[in-house]
């Protein structure tokens, strides 16, 4: 039922049980929670498919990035048969259920990742508005998140994150820098104006300080220095607290997951693991219970 019509029904009711002097005060509040309600469905959708078509030029930079191929162009193409695909071909999601996932014109296998990919990027967008609102905490946040999630896969497949991902994740920490000695914004919780520098600083340098020890004992680098570099946008954006939780939460499901891997025989004690999945994944924690884990662990003390 459209908002209009709903509305009508609601002033119908309205006009069978309220006195003539009540109606017009009556329907206004109608009208208002009516339209109020609708936007609270309406708005999550738009911010969902918002996530889902970021999410279909996410799966582009994350197999053309590590190649050293243009983000921008050609346009994109099977990459069984190379022929290029038209707009109905890359409508996000939607496309590979109606496709039955196979490419129109070779019917090769289309790689379930590339829906997987746009539908994680619409439910974080959502998420990451359900958390905040409309808001300056929610923009930086899903730019940061979109950052890392390219960062996930292409670690996860190349065992690299491009500098060109840091780069861009370092050019957004400077506009919210500088945005931050005019605007509040939750994310610093009330710290001081030096605590993104702060954030940088320590949790890249941790990591680096980590790195050189593991090739001191070891021979290998504990971390790649990808991992090192990509703490530096997440600690300006973040600030110390929430980025320091980012770290923490990082290596203690990092911890885990290489475990568990271990244990299952699906790895060896000196494989090399990709950390930037866990440090994708550790960030968007502590992006949406940071605060609240600081306080219930301070709780503690």
């Amino acid at each position: 039922m459209s908002c209009t019509r709903l509305t009508a029904a609601c002033e119908r009711i309205i006009k069978l049980f309220v006195s003539p002097g009540e109606k017009m005060t009556e329907i206004y509040y109608v009208k208002k929670v009516v339209r109020i309600e609708v936007m609270d469905i309406l708005l999550p959708v738009l911010i969902f498919i918002t996530g889902l078509v970021f999410g279909s030029f996410f799966n582009v930079v994350i197999y053309r990035l590590p190649r050293e191929e243009s983000i921008v162009a050609p346009r994109s193409a099977c990459p069984s048969c190379g022929t290029t695909l038209k707009p109905a071909d890359l409508v996000p999601i939607f496309s590979f259920i109606f496709l039955k996932g196979k490419c129109r014109y070779c019917k090769s296998k289309i790689s379930f990742r590339y829906p997987l990919i746009e539908f994680v990027s619409g439910i974080v967008f959502v998420v990451l508005f359900l958390k905040y609102g409309l808001s300056i905490e929610f923009i930086f946040t899903v730019f940061l998140m979109s950052v890392l999630i390219m960062v996930f896969f292409i670690d996860l497949d190349h065992m690299i994150i491009p500098n060109e991902l840091v780069i861009a994740g370092l050019a957004g920490g400077i506009v919210l820098f500088i945005l931050r000695f005019f605007l509040y914004d939750s994310l610093l919780d009330g710290a001081a104006w030096y605590s993104p520098l702060l954030g940088m600083l320590v949790t890249s340098g941790s990591l680096f300080l980590i790195a050189l020890i593991g090739l001191a004992i070891y021979g290998t680098d504990a971390f790649g220095m990808g991992d090192v570099k990509i703490f530096l946008p997440i600690g300006l954006i973040l600030g110390f607290k929430l980025a320091l939780i980012s770290l923490i939460f990082s290596v203690f499901i990092g911890g885990f997951a290489g475990l568990f891997l271990i244990i299952t025989g699906l790895k060896e004690r000196r494989s090399h693991i990709p950390f930037g999945p866990f440090i994708v994944s550790g960030t968007f924690l502590a992006i949406l219970f940071g605060h609240e884990f600081f306080t219930w662990y301070t709780g503690l003390l």
